[in-house]
């Protein structure tokens, strides 16, 4: 066990270690293999009035369509990390975009409620094998600028999620149509390929059956960039971040899923006009996205944490109250800052464990799709049970759970250690 806990952190930290270069090809590829993942993932928000109208839903059901694919991707994302830091599968992130596009051509031709179920957890259980090891791809070819790798890694997912509700508004006439957009991952499994070529013909992609000299190993081992923390310290620093990415999404939730119906609802606009708002709010969720991590390289994640999860609440708790003009000025402050607070978080807990960065990938965006789907389901019944303006004073108040920031301990770089058996000068 400890000597495969070893491999997984040489190989964690090998870009490093070897001195290699930063590879933007890769990044720029798996960053548009993430644009086009998360377009076809924001497809669905935009089309549940259409099927709310079509099958006659309530929220509730619409709430359990997002929750069924969103919770399928949090649950099994986690242990695809944790099977793959063991044993990498190059070609995995194809078979992912494989299972996708058969959700896809699933939901288009979906004729009941549970068969849109059940393909709303395809597309789910693609997103589950896509994201833990494409953010592992981005690491390994960051050369060790690893904020600025995820950033640029998850710029291409915003932007994907901005276009996917532009794309809706402009080519989605019914349900049939979603079809059309399978080419879009038909075209994202072709670029996956060859990402996966370069995968495993990467110096550091390390046969599974090499088992390590002990001492090569300790030699081997780069220094850690902050003091070793002990495991309870860990611990409550993960549950931390937890209660951070609660925060962060549920109030995600609120708009991605429900701003089209808050906005027709409060400001009497059209299903079009609210989606082009819906647009709007995304685009900015892109535009900040790449702020956090080459801001966090250089100043720490946690001042990124601080600013973009609590330095929010003013803006959300003015928001409920704003007309048309300022709710969509605010949308955008708010999608801005909060979104540089993934790509902090995620490299901060790959910090805190280094060996297990397929685990920890996954299950910090396994936690993202899953808060998001129940955030979902839950924000819908509240909205079935009250109102939607009602969901938006109540998460006005999520933001302020940033406090919590001041809990976690400064991963500041290690001061180099004496070895104990080095004679003195004296």
């Amino acid at each position: 066990m400890a000597s495969d806990t070893n491999l997984t952190a040489i190989q964690a930290a090998a870009p490093a270690d070897t001195g290699e270069k930063t590879v933007f090809k890769i990044l720029l590829t798996i960053s548009f293999c993430h644009l086009l993942n998360d377009t076809i993932q924001s497809l669905m928000p935009p089309i549940y009035p259409l099927l709310q109208k079509t099958f006659h839903f309530n929220y509730w059901q619409v709430g359990r369509i997002a929750l069924t694919s969103q919770l399928t991707a949090s649950i099994l994302q986690p242990l695809v990390g944790l099977y793959t830091d063991r044993r990498p599968k190059p070609y995995s992130l194809a078979v992912g975009m494989g299972i996708t596009m058969i959700g896809l051509l699933a939901f288009s031709m979906a004729p009941t409620y549970g068969t849109i179920l059940a393909a709303a957890a395809m597309v789910g259980i693609g997103s589950a094998v896509f994201h833990p090891e494409s953010s592992r791809i981005a690491r390994l070819a960051s050369g060790g600028q690893h904020g600025m790798a995820q950033s640029l890694f998850q710029v291409g997912g915003n932007a994907g999620s901005a276009l996917g509700p532009l794309l809706a508004w402009a080519f989605i006439t019914g349900q049939s149509s979603i079809a059309w957009f399978s080419l879009l991952a038909l075209f994202a499994i072709v670029l996956l390929t060859n990402i996966g070529t370069w995968f495993r013909n990467h110096p550091m992609h390390l046969p599974k059956q090499l088992t390590p000299d002990p001492g090569r190993v300790a030699a081997l081992e780069p220094a850690p960039r902050h003091e070793v923390l002990a495991p309870k310290k860990v611990a409550f620093a993960l549950a931390v971040l937890v209660a951070l990415m609660f925060s962060k999404f549920f109030y995600l939730a609120s708009l991605m899923n429900y701003y089209t119906f808050y906005l027709m609802g409060k400001f009497h606009l059209t299903l079009q006009n609210a989606q082009l708002h819906l647009f709007l709010f995304l685009a900015a969720v892109a535009a900040g996205t790449f702020i956090g991590g080459p801001v966090g390289d250089k100043i720490g994640r946690k001042y990124v944490i601080w600013c973009s999860i609590l330095g929010i609440l003013p803006f959300t708790l003015v928001l409920p109250y704003s007309n048309l003009f300022w709710t969509s000025i605010l949308s955008v402050i708010i999608g801005f800052t909060l979104a540089s607070a993934f790509s902090a978080i995620l490299v901060y807990a790959q910090e805190l464990m280094p060996g297990r960065i397929g685990m920890v990938s996954g299950l910090f965006f396994g936690l993202a799709f899953g808060l998001g789907g129940i955030g979902a389901a839950l924000l819908g019944k509240l909205a079935d049970l009250t109102s939607i303006n009602y969901v938006y004073h109540v998460c006005a108040f999520l933001p302020a759970i940033g406090i919590l920031t001041a809990f976690l301990p400064n991963l500041e770089p290690a001061k180099p250690k004496t070895p104990a058996h080095q004679p003195s000068n004296a």
